[in-house]
């Protein structure tokens, strides 16, 4: 059964508006420590939104490498509200899975916003074996067009808050598949890759994984782990998210907004035509 944990938090503030000052209830995003262990390893902390922490742990562990496939994880035990560690999961993995002092040495205690903290180096992502992702069809810019107000219409938390990140899954039609929302973009993005690992659905061909915010190195590699074609944000990435992105095959949109967007790698999977006024780099 899935946990049930709050996600918002009411607190009472102080408005100001128009020169005059009032006490009123607010509503913040809720933000909790989330730790991973199997035995005596840990296997990482993050900060989080409660909720959907299943897709969470399961999509943390695959894209960072601890899970190759669903069969790999044998069980989550998640706490309850009432428990005395309900930020401690219990994971029970494959028994062909193995475990040393040196990779558990991986995990790393991570902020909201960071994602690629804590390891060894860059190049150890680049060494996993992350294969091109496959696509079977063009994307059409008129309906990537129609995925931000989609992905704002479904966030009903942040509808409350103001702030929390999204990540969301679409057909190449532009069909919500999942939506899930978390404090921490990669958070976000996590709990989306492991609710298709945990239903199934790895690798993510044909699908555009669409994220709030920017589309950072570590947003780019999950999307990769997963099969993820299609990545597309409403802000920049990085320069280092669109090295990764051009090395590996994957097609990465940026500033999707209106109509306009801009497209750093992988412009071949989708239905445009550009007519270059100079050779671009």
């Amino acid at each position: 059964m899935a946990q049930r944990r709050r996600n918002i938090e009411l607190t009472q503030v102080t408005e100001w508006e128009n020169g005059k000052a009032a006490r009123v209830e607010d509503c913040l995003a809720a933000e909790e420590p989330l730790e991973m262990r199997a035995g005596r390893y840990s296997l990482g902390v993050t900060l989080r939104t409660p909720g959907d922490d299943e897709d969470l742990v399961a999509g943390f562990l695959f894209t960072e490498g601890i899970l190759s496939r669903r069969e790999d994880l044998a069980a989550l035990r998640m706490p309850d509200d009432t428990a005395r560690n309900r930020n401690l999961v219990r994971v029970t993995l494959d028994a062909s899975v193995r475990l040393s002092a040196n990779n558990a040495a991986r995990r790393f205690s991570a902020g909201s916003a960071c994602g690629v903290c804590g390891k060894a180096s860059i190049t150890q992502l680049r060494r996993r074996g992350l294969r091109r992702p496959e696509a079977a069809s063009l994307f059409d810019p008129e309906i990537l067009c129609q995925l931000p107000p989609r992905l704002r219409a479904a966030q009903a938390v942040f509808g409350r808050t103001g702030g929390l990140h999204a990540a969301a899954l679409f057909t190449p039609g532009g069909e919500l598949v999942v939506l899930r929302e978390d404090i921490g973009r990669h958070n976000a993005v996590d709990k989306v890759i492991g609710w298709a690992l945990l239903n199934g659905r790895v690798p993510l061909s044909d699908h555009v994984l669409m994220v709030s915010g920017r589309g950072g190195f570590e947003i780019v590699q999950k999307a990769l782990t997963a099969g993820i074609p299609l990545l597309a944000s409403v802000s920049a990435p990085s320069s280092l998210a669109v090295q990764l992105a051009r090395e590996l095959g994957l097609t990465l949109v940026g500033f999707l907004r209106g109509r306009r967007f801009v497209i750093y790698a992988g412009e071949e999977r989708i239905a445009v035509s550009a007519s270059a006024s100079a050779d671009a780099p």
